[in-house]
């Protein structure tokens, strides 16, 4: 597959043209987008010979992101537990903040921040690093050279984010509601086994499936936005930088849309 820089020139035109002509210009983006996930997926075939750039990327995603999503993950969970603690406590129910600080952090806010912490740091990092061969050549390069870029470049990102997506949203669950249970003893008076026995009693199988399974969603979204802007970057340092912000922006918004589909269909 060839990767081209789409054009972000729009000639002069009354309101419907220009809605119309960015409408296109969506639809093709996330066409290509589709493609090169599509063409990285028929590649993982390839992941054997690829092993050591597979865990290298599990590394960048995963190891080398805990100590931000430990923070995000503690401060969380533990500004859920104050928040709802204080609305329980005006009727008396503050033992049930395990409840919805469980239900909170498994069902919408693990994965929802965890995809963004990753999407920050990985992501932006694979757009720079992509855009920056695209500018100087190199993925050109390896089309001479008869060098798939899906599987040498998309697909070992592709496994790191949907291995290490789900792992560290269920880190980023188990630390949130830790940090909700600090507050809850020390600021609600609720005793760590009545926290605990809240928070799982009432925890099914559904919310951590479908935890888990919009995690594996916004992995594939980072991975697709990431790799698309950075395969199809131009315009020298310039377009790196727009690559990369462009990069973030775009998979916040989707990450936020994709969320509420999950939840609709599911709940």
């Amino acid at each position: 597959m060839q990767y081209y820089q789409p054009e972000y020139w729009e000639p002069p035109g009354n309101f419907l043209e220009k809605a119309g002509r960015q409408t296109l210009l969506l639809l093709r983006d996330s066409g290509r987008a589709l493609l090169i996930l599509a063409e990285a997926f028929a590649c993982l075939k390839d992941a054997p010979r690829r092993h050591r750039e597979v865990f290298r990327q599990m590394c960048n995603c995963g190891i080398r992101s805990l100590g931000v999503t430990s923070m995000v993950a503690l401060f969380t969970g533990m500004i859920l537990s104050l928040q709802a603690g204080l609305i329980l406590r005006m009727y008396g129910q503050e033992v049930q903040v395990g409840t919805l600080v469980s239900q909170s952090m498994v069902r919408e806010m693990g994965p929802f921040m965890t995809a963004l912490i990753l999407a920050a740091s990985v992501g932006s990092a694979i757009a720079a690093e992509l855009g920056t061969m695209q500018v100087s050549n190199e993925i050109a390069a390896m089309h001479v050279m008869s060098v798939n870029p899906a599987s040498f470049l998309v697909m070992p990102r592709l496994i790191g984010f949907m291995v290490m997506c789900p792992v560290l949203t269920v880190y980023t669950n188990v630390l949130g509601v830790t940090g909700g249970m600090l507050v809850a003893n020390t600021q609600l008076g609720v005793s760590p086994s009545a926290y605990y026995d809240n928070a799982i009693q009432f925890l099914g199988n559904k919310e951590v499936y479908v935890g888990l399974f919009k995690a594996w969603v916004f992995s594939l979204i980072i991975v697709a936005v990431a790799c698309y802007q950075g395969l199809t970057t131009a315009n020298g340092a310039v377009g790196v930088g727009r690559a990369t912000r462009a990069t973030v922006v775009h998979s916040f918004l989707l990450v936020l849309v994709s969320g509420y589909i999950i939840t609709r269909i599911f709940y």
